[in-house]
């Protein structure tokens, strides 16, 4: 199957989301089965109302069903049935590699572009999370769109561009994951990233905290600062995010309260989230 020909197949199983209201199109989303549910970066629904226009010019709004700020996924569906649904790649993605990318960048419908891949692992500042790193041309507009190999199977949904022009793709097998499981865990904490002069190293400082989220059923408050698990300190907002998607039920945090002059521990209870097909 030629590019072209892979090209058409993603542009039909690819769908562009707008807003509804006064913003004009937010961006692209994959269709994951042939039920209608649809997958896309969280961040391109934000907290208002969508609708996705699919490839043959038909719109329906769409019904949120789970979003997962920390990995930044949202799964959605849209009533119909019978769509061209996409098809995941079970190999490993490997550096070197042909990819393409369809999207709806600055309003363009259906837009193709190619690439190759860069990398795949973690990318330097953002944790120890897996991309898909890939020399492609993106824009605004692409971000819930699919990245897929030459035989058109997908391998991530495009998120974001960073430093170089690199494209970071969510793997598709942490998207399944999440289409499968939900959205993870949450501390249920707002936090800034500050500087401990006396230890010359990062905390995070809690802002606010959820009244019915894990931190405060663990005791936290506003005004402490995590510094750590109890395996590891703190570096960057996404280390949280990392020892969070990493723990399994129970999480053992180091903090600071008060004058800061000594280290606190509290263990924090995490709810485990029960895979769809049990749900």
């Amino acid at each position: 199957m030629g590019i072209g020909e892979v090209g058409e197949w993603l542009r039909r199983s690819t769908v562009h989301i707008r807003a509804n209201g006064p913003k004009q199109s937010a961006g692209s989303g994959v269709i994951w089965d042939k039920d209608g549910t649809i997958v896309t970066n969280a961040h391109v629904i934000g907290n208002g109302t969508y609708s996705a226009e699919l490839w043959d010019g038909r719109s329906f709004p769409l019904e949120l069903k789970a979003k997962d700020e920390q990995k930044d996924l949202a799964r959605l569906r849209v009533a119909a049935t019978g769509l061209p649904s996409t098809v995941l790649r079970k190999q490993a993605v490997r550096p070197g590699e042909l990819v393409v990318a369809v999207g709806n960048p600055l309003g363009f419908t259906g837009a193709l572009t190619t690439g190759v891949v860069h990398a795949a692992g973690p990318f330097p500042g953002l944790g120890r999370r897996a991309w898909v790193q890939a020399a492609i041309r993106l824009a605004p507009g692409n971000s819930g769109g699919p990245l897929a190999d030459a035989a058109g199977q997908l391998i991530g949904i495009n998120t974001m561009i960073v430093a170089g022009g690199i494209a970071l793709a969510i793997p598709s097998a942490t998207v399944d994951e999440f289409v499968r499981r939900g959205a993870g865990p949450r501390l249920g904490v707002t936090i800034r990233t500050v500087r401990l002069s006396r230890r010359n190293r990062i905390g995070l400082l809690i802002l606010s905290i959820d009244h019915d989220g894990s931190a405060a059923q663990a005791s936290l408050l506003p005004g402490d600062i995590l510094v750590g698990t109890q395996k590891s300190t703190f570096t960057a907002a996404s280390d949280l995010v990392d020892a969070i998607a990493e723990a399994s039920g129970r999480l053992k945090m180091r903090f600071l309260r008060g004058d800061h002059t000594r280290e606190r521990e509290v263990v924090i209870s995490l709810p485990v989230q029960p895979t769809r097909e049990a749900a």
